[in-house]
């Protein structure tokens, strides 16, 4: 009898060990639990910590609600000049309604199937519609921004012909490309009880086409910043020019002023002299000048002289040989 008590109360706690085990569960730090009645989803969404189930009845599937990865295939998509790119894009999403991700899609590689199909479609249109440059620059280009370009591969043979100005439309930057393709994604994406974070493009890959036109282009921008510095450079040199022209125009002024100046006192002061010697001896001095005279006319080592005998200079040469 005693035996048969002991078997009947290790039974009921067994029975009540059991029960309790499966009364309780526990959410861990970044999980939701959904709790189910025979299989089917009550609606009840349980948050971390202790939670409380009807046993043998209620259970719970838990959900992973943290930051999670989406990495797409690299795909090639024709932008809008015609320009084939392989695009190789990731995304972070998080389970934001445990509930409807459970209804819609189930499990992880449901929603990743999903998430696939919606931006992998939303990529391409947004591609498509963009010209290749948008999707690397960085900042946006404004309408009415004037670029210079080349008109020949050498800018020495005509500088006329090498540059003009170029009116471009409104661009849209990387950043607003990217944001478009998230705004495309997000709310068909929170169908299915998923947050979509962030979109960004891993990578582009260029074709052999694409890389032509690429160097093709870098060439033609470094020949404009070229264009601009030797236009910079040419307009400096002009102005230097003109000032070291300006500079040398009132150097020689001063200098001729200065000369006019110096040459007019010496004149005046020659006359002078001139003048004083006169009045001491008025002989002397129509000497002295006929000597000079005739030195100036006998300075050719060739020339000859015919003079009368009534000239004055013959007169004073006559003197001077008595």
């Amino acid at each position: 009898m005693k035996s048969c008590i002991g078997i009947i109360i290790g039974f009921l706690v067994l029975v009540l060990l059991v029960v309790a085990g499966n009364s309780y569960f526990i959410v861990n730090e970044g999980q939701k639990a959904i709790v189910t009645r025979f299989g089917a989803p009550s609606g009840e969404v349980r948050e971390p910590g202790l939670n409380f189930k009807t046993p043998f009845i209620e259970d719970a599937i838990f959900f992973d609600t943290r930051i999670m990865k989406w990495d797409g295939e690299a795909t090639q998509i024709p932008t809008k000049e015609k320009s084939n790119i392989f695009v190789d894009c990731t995304a972070r999403w998080r389970i934001a309604d445990p509930l409807r991700f459970l209804q819609t899609v189930g499990d992880i590689s449901g929603v990743q199937n999903r998430m696939n199909d919606v931006i992998d479609s939303a990529v391409r249109v947004t591609i498509s519609s963009n010209y290749l440059s948008d999707i690397v620059r960085s900042d946006a280009v404004k309408a009415g921004t004037n670029i210079v370009a080349f008109e020949s591969e050498n800018p020495q043979e005509n500088k006329n012909d090498t540059v003009k100005q170029v009116e471009f439309e409104t661009r849209k930057s990387r950043e607003e490309i990217l944001n478009e393709i998230l705004e495309k994604s997000r709310p068909k994406i929170a169908e299915y009880g998923v947050e979509l974070i962030d979109f960004q493009i891993k990578k582009i890959i260029y074709t052999n086409d694409v890389l032509m036109k690429i160097y093709a282009s870098m060439k033609a921008e470094r020949n404009k910043e070229a264009a601009i510095y030797r236009s910079e450079g040419e307009a400096s040199q002009a102005e230097k020019k003109g000032q070291i022209a300006k500079e040398l125009s009132q150097i020689n002024s001063e200098a001729t002023l200065k000369i006019n100046e110096i040459k007019g006192k010496a004149e005046a002061d020659a006359a002078r002299i001139y003048a004083e010697a006169y009045s001491k001896d008025p002989e002397f001095y129509a000497f002295y000048r006929s000597l000079e005279s005739l030195e100036k006319i006998t300075e050719s080592r060739n020339a000859k002289l015919v003079i009368s005998t009534d000239s004055d200079l013959y007169k004073y040469i006559k003197k001077a040989k008595q």
